[in-house]
């Protein structure tokens, strides 16, 4: 028993690791730095109603009540019978409570470093939306609590199957099902000196029960050693197709070109390697008179997509992952479909829409660093293939799976590409491009077309990409600012819609 996580000891690890999307510190102190003083107990009940809530709305989560936002440990300096109140802040300010209270895992008080804290911890809701008594909905988001339509929430449970999957405990399964190597090198990683079962716990990976640590269906798909025996399909399938087109019967045009089995680690590293050798299919004569492999796809682009449909797929349908290798794009596709909180629409027009299908999954690759939240990083995507001058991924869905596309085609027509020959000898920037494309047929260019064309507010990228082509003497000034300023204020427009520039 030795290997149980106390619970003194997790809190002290929350507060090590910090707030984040599942962590949250509160004083219980307020007023002016100098001038502190006991918090209302009332402000402070709804907080904790309120903060709980968010959390079993979105991911789950745990609340700290007397650290300060630095880790600080202040304690809570209430009377008894205000803690008590505090610690029962849900009974009364969460709507239709005693029928639906919050799945919490843990409401109690803690001594630590010599003063009383207040620990709560509450598992993600599944088939319930929780709203406070006067009908505020709130839910988690990264590191604050955001408002959210009741409506918006109650469509993401139309997944509660597929989302419950990561976090259903495994019957049978033993911490010697599990590649210990691996989860110790990540383990030291994320805390150090952690043992693994401890780790396992920390993470929400696995709990202690009479019978000994229950594991997790998430601990065994990140870290099993034989992923069969719990998910025959944790694979990903590369099939290499001749043409454009995928045909079926006799006309079949396709051939196995990889197959991966393994846990979700295995996944990602053995599957890229098999992947990596298609992105190179394009040879050139190099400077110093050797032929190289130039990549016609931008690498991490494939693999963001890649690690994505590893992380999101739905793992209650027994398929593989499947990654199409055409002659002119390549087509990732994952089991499931995108959940119903995400549209492909706020994807491609890259509004940072996310949410975790498998939030355990998802949490561990994310605090490794292996991945993104799927909304940043299918933006990252777009960027890529963007700066690789190459034509915008296609996302799909339908009811049974979702799949990003890349094609190796460029984003310029013959007209541009010709236009743009005329200026190999600059070694163009892709937004060097875009503001050259910008002048052609003789066209003046105004300040708010080229923000348009970087896709960007950001003066500097702005200036950068200007005062380069300026230097070149590529981009000729045509008015200066004070005449923008005065036709601007003749026409009654922004000066930044005055043109000013020429190719």
């Amino acid at each position: 028993m030795s290997e149980i996580l106390m619970l003194q000891e997790r809190v002290k690890n929350n507060i090590q690791i910090g707030e984040g999307h599942y962590r949250e510190f509160k004083s219980a102190y307020e007023g002016e730095p100098n001038n502190k003083k006991p918090a209302n107990v009332k402000n402070l009940c709804r907080y904790i109603a309120e903060a709980l809530m968010a959390f079993a709305n979105a991911d789950g989560g745990e609340l700290l009540i007397g650290v300060e936002d630095d880790g600080t440990v202040t304690g809570v300096p209430h009377q008894e019978h205000e803690v008590n109140v505090l610690l029962n802040a849900c009974d009364s300010l969460i709507m239709d409570y005693q029928k639906n209270p919050l799945p919490l895992t843990s409401d109690c008080k803690l001594k630590l470093d010599g003063k009383t804290i207040l620990f709560f911890s509450v598992s993600k809701g599944t088939t319930k939306i929780y709203q406070l008594t006067d009908g505020v909905c709130k839910k988690r988001k990264g590191k604050s609590t955001e408002p959210e339509s009741f409506h918006a929430i109650e469509f993401e449970r139309k997944e509660i199957k597929s989302r419950e999957y990561d976090g259903q405990f495994i019957d049978n399964a033993t911490v010697h099902d599990l590649d210990l190597s691996l989860i110790q090198s990540i383990a030291d990683s994320y805390i150090k000196g952690i043992g693994v079962e401890r780790y396992l716990q920390q993470t929400g990976l696995a709990e202690y029960a009479q019978t000994g640590l229950k594991l997790k269906s998430a601990a065994l798909l990140l870290f099993g050693k034989d992923i069969q025996r719990w998910h025959p399909r944790s694979q990903v399938r590369i099939l290499k197709v001749f043409g454009t087109e995928l045909k079926t019967g006799e006309h079949y045009n396709a051939v196995e070109a990889g197959e991966v089995t393994g846990n979700v680690f295995t996944l990602i590293d053995k599957a890229w390697e098999s992947l990596r050798p298609f992105l190179t299919s394009e040879t050139q004569f190099s400077e110093n008179a050797k032929f190289e492999q130039k990549f016609i796809y931008p690498e991490y682009a494939c693999r963001e997509a890649l690690i994505n449909a590893i992380a999101h797929r739905d793992y209650t349908i027994s398929n593989a992952i499947e990654v199409y290798i055409f002659t002119d794009r390549i087509e990732i596709k994952s089991p499931g479909a995108l959940l119903s909180t995400i549209t492909v629409k706020d994807l491609e027009e890259l509004q940072g829409a996310h949410e975790s299908r498998n939030v355990l999954i998802a949490k561990i690759l994310r605090e490794n660093a292996y991945m993104r939240e799927l909304g940043e990083g299918i933006k990252r995507i777009f960027e890529l293939m963007r700066q690789y001058e190459l034509n915008k991924p296609k996302l799909y869905s339908n009811t049974t799976w979702f799949s990003v596309t890349l094609y190796h085609k460029t984003i310029y027509t013959d007209q541009q590409l010709n236009w743009l020959s005329s200026f190999d000898s600059f070694n163009l920037t892709a937004n060097q491009k875009n503001v050259v494309l910008l002048g052609m047929g003789d066209r003046e260019i105004s300040p708010d077309e080229i923000y348009k064309a970087l896709s960007t507010e950001d003066l500097n990228v702005y200036n950068e990409a200007v005062m380069t082509l300026r230097n070149a003497g590529i981009l000729k000034e045509i008015r200066s600012n004070s005449n923008a300023l005065s036709m601007a204020k003749t026409k009654n427009i922004p000066k930044r819609k005055i043109p000013r520039f020429k190719v």
